[in-house]
């Protein structure tokens, strides 16, 4: 096996300091068309966002400064297992309760159609339809599936989060036929037209995961705002050092680190086939060693790695796994790829198969998630370009790679 190093990477890194603040002066700049009184359903998602709670809770501490009553729902398609308890769960996880929100906090998985786009339905949360005013509250950030001007953001959240499990199914099977962002595009036009869309809350993390920008919108604003946050987002992400890697080591997928596991936008590989998608940087194979506990075995996006260990795999729960990659028409992000009983068996059998490099001279990145790079490890072969590159500063000097008696791999 090749030895290792330690390198940290050097990122953009504005960050918001004081959370709560910030959201109330933002939304109190917002021209929102919200009063005394009135209900506001506040939409709240499944992905591992940085101050997710802190993030909402701000958002309903200023709405009932306002007098107003609001109530935060689940706003995921087929999430938690497609349920509405399971979706309260997974609220739950990232500490959005009614106790630390101070107010309700209610699901439901039946829909109410409240417009048409592309000749399909458009489909909104009962409880939300109910309420006076609706807010979205989601980070803004380059899809995993597809590349445009709007990706994952708000948008997302009206056409796939309102639309509960039904739109979600829909609105995937129609990705096939019109590609996602004009079903995105049309479906959100739709929603903030026929809906009562009262604000939409951006969030923009930087290469650190952090809470970089957080920005209130309302209804007219919120797609130019939305477009301007995502330039932000795809200039701030956090990316893999290099374009050309023959190994990439993954300590956990899961969904709390991406919607598909692994994110695309790091990896180079998309989840469907249907969009174009730039394979960048190209990986030759890839290895994920286990899975987060925040994903309850929903191992979306396992298709993209192409060997596994069996502590990953024996965690995975495919009913949930199923139901999410077949709602967005993506059954390969569910396959298993050749498994091992061991991580290092596992590293060892992808170092078989890199072709005539020698082994000791592959060009092996381990990364602990793809949430997570700012400090990797990365083999010797990469030590002439680091040497030339400001961004990367190794921690040490090359080391073998370390195993417990049991094959399994020292954590980063």
């Amino acid at each position: 096996m090749p030895r290792m190093v330690r390198v940290r990477q050097t990122f953009a890194r504005p960050r918001v300091a004081d959370i709560p603040r910030r959201v109330a002066e933002t939304l109190a700049a917002g021209n929102l068309p919200i009063t005394r009184g009135d209900t506001v359903a506040v939409g709240a998602g499944s992905r591992g966002i940085a101050n997710i709670d802190v993030i909402v809770g701000a958002t309903v501490r200023y709405l009932k400064d306002l007098g107003a009553r609001p109530f935060v729902f689940p706003a995921m398609g087929s999430h938690g297992g497609g349920t509405a308890d399971g979706q309260l769960d997974v609220l739950a996880h990232y500490g959005i309760t009614e106790a630390t929100m101070g107010c309700p906090v209610r699901a439901t998985m039946d829909v109410v159609q409240v417009g048409e786009a592309l000749g399909l339905p458009v489909w909104l949360d009962k409880l939300a339809s109910e309420a006076d005013w609706i807010g979205v509250v989601n980070r803004v950030k380059p899809h995993t599936d597809f590349k445009g001007s709007i990706e994952s953001g708000l948008f997302k959240m009206m056409t796939i989060g309102l639309g509960k499990w039904k739109g979600a199914l829909q609105y995937h099977r129609a990705n096939v036929n019109h590609g996602y962002e004009t079903v995105i595009t049309s479906v959100g036009r739709e929603m903030l037209a026929k809906a009562r869309i009262g604000f939409g809350v951006g969030i923009v993390e930087n290469g650190y995961d952090e809470t970089g920008h957080i920005e209130a919108f309302n209804a007219a604003e919120l797609e130019a705002g939305e477009r301007r946050l995502l330039k932000d987002a795809r200039e701030w992400m956090a990316r893999l050092p290099f374009k050309q890697i023959d190994i990439l080591i993954v300590e956990e997928i899961g969904k709390n680190v991406s919607g598909s596991g692994m994110d695309t936008n790091v990896i180079g590989r998309p989840t469907n086939p249907h969009e174009p998608f730039p394979a960048d940087p190209k990986i030759l194979w890839i290895v994920a060693l286990d899975i987060t506990d925040e994903s309850y075995g929903n191992a979306t996006g396992i298709g993209n790695a192409d060997f596994a260990a069996r502590r990953l795999v024996d965690k995975i729960d495919m009913k949930p796994t199923l139901i999410n990659c077949i709602t967005a028409c993506s059954p390969g992000m569910a396959k298993i790829p050749a498994t091992y009983d061991t991580d290092r068996e596992a590293i060892e059998t992808a170092l078989s198969c890199i072709g005539l490099t020698q082994p000791e001279k592959a060009r092996v990145v381990r990364i602990k998630n793809t949430l997570m790079l700012g400090e990797l490890e990365v083999s010797e072969a990469y030590l002439p370009e680091i040497s030339k590159r400001g961004d990367l500063t190794t921690l040490g000097e090359p080391t073998p790679f370390g195993f417990d008696a049991g094959g399994a791999i020292h954590h980063l």
